[in-house]
C-alpha cells in the first residue's frame, strides 16, 4: 500500500498541468502548475486484480495526507507517519532522499522525466491527452499510461503495468485547488487511528 500511496502522489503532480504539445513539454510544465493550484484535494478510486480501494488526499507542495479505509499516511515535508490497518500501528519514518522522488510530486515529476523515456500514446479515454512511460533503468513498474483531460488539463486516469505482471488503475475526481486547510493536516492526528494505537519510531 505504500507504493501505491506514493504512486498516487506522483500522479497529483500531473494533475493541473497545463495542454503541451510533448510529453517532456507536459511534464516541464507540471511543477508549476501544480505550484500555481495551491492546495489540491482530490478523490481516488483504485481497481487491481487484488480488490478495488478509494480514498481522499490533500497535497500542499511536498505536504501530503491520503486517507482510505485500510491506509492513513502524513508527511509535513519531513517526517512521515503511516498507520495500517493490516499492522495495526503507526510507523514514524524520515524517507530518504530515494524515497522522496516517490513521495515530493516536483521531484517525481523531474524524476520521470530524467528516468524514463516518453511517447504520445494513442488516446484510449475520449477527450484526454494521452503518454506512455517507460523506466530506462529496472523498476517495479514495466509501464505507465497517464491520461489527462484535455478540457480541464486534470488527470483522469493512470495505468500501471509491474514487472511482476500485475496491472492496476487509478483514477483521479473531484479535484478543488487553493484550499485552506490547517498545517496541522499534514502531521499525524491520533483521533484517526483507534485508541492506544502503538506508534513505532523507525527514525
Amino acid at each position: 500500500m505504500k507504493r501505491i500511496a506514493s504512486i498516487i502522489i506522483l500522479m497529483l503532480a500531473v494533475a493541473t498541468m497545463a495542454s503541451a504539445q510533448t510529453p517532456a513539454a507536459v511534464l516541464d510544465q507540471a511543477v508549476a502548475a501544480l505550484r500555481g493550484a495551491g492546495m489540491v484535494t482530490a478523490t481516488y478510486k483504485l481497481t487491481s486484480g487484488q480488490g478495488n480501494s478509494a480514498g481522499t488526499i490533500v497535497l500542499s507542495g511536498d505536504k501530503f495526507r491520503l486517507i482510505s479505509p485500510d491506509m492513513k499516511t502524513w508527511f509535513d515535508g519531513t517526517t512521515q507517519w503511516t498507520f495500517s490497518t493490516a499492522t495495526g500501528e503507526v510507523n514514524i519514518t524520515t524517507p530518504t532522499a530515494s524515497d522522496l522522488q516517490m513521495l515530493n510530486p516536483y521531484a517525481a515529476v523531474q524524476g520521470f522525466k530524467k528516468n524514463c523515456n516518453m511517447w504520445k500514446a494513442a488516446g484510449q479515454i475520449p477527450g484526454c491527452y494521452a503518454i506512455m512511460l517507460r523506466p530506462k533503468t529496472k523498476s517495479d513498474i514495466s509501464q505507465m499510461w497517464l491520461y489527462v483531460s484535455s478540457s480541464t488539463h486534470m488527470l483522469q486516469n493512470a495505468h500501471f503495468k509491474m514487472t511482476n505482471g500485475q496491472t492496476f488503475t487509478i483514477s483521479l475526481s473531484g479535484y478543488k485547488t487553493h484550499q485552506s486547510l490547517p498545517a496541522s493536516t499534514f502531521t499525524f492526528d491520533a483521533s484517526m487511528v483507534p485508541p492506544g494505537t502503538e506508534v513505532v519510531d523507525l527514525r
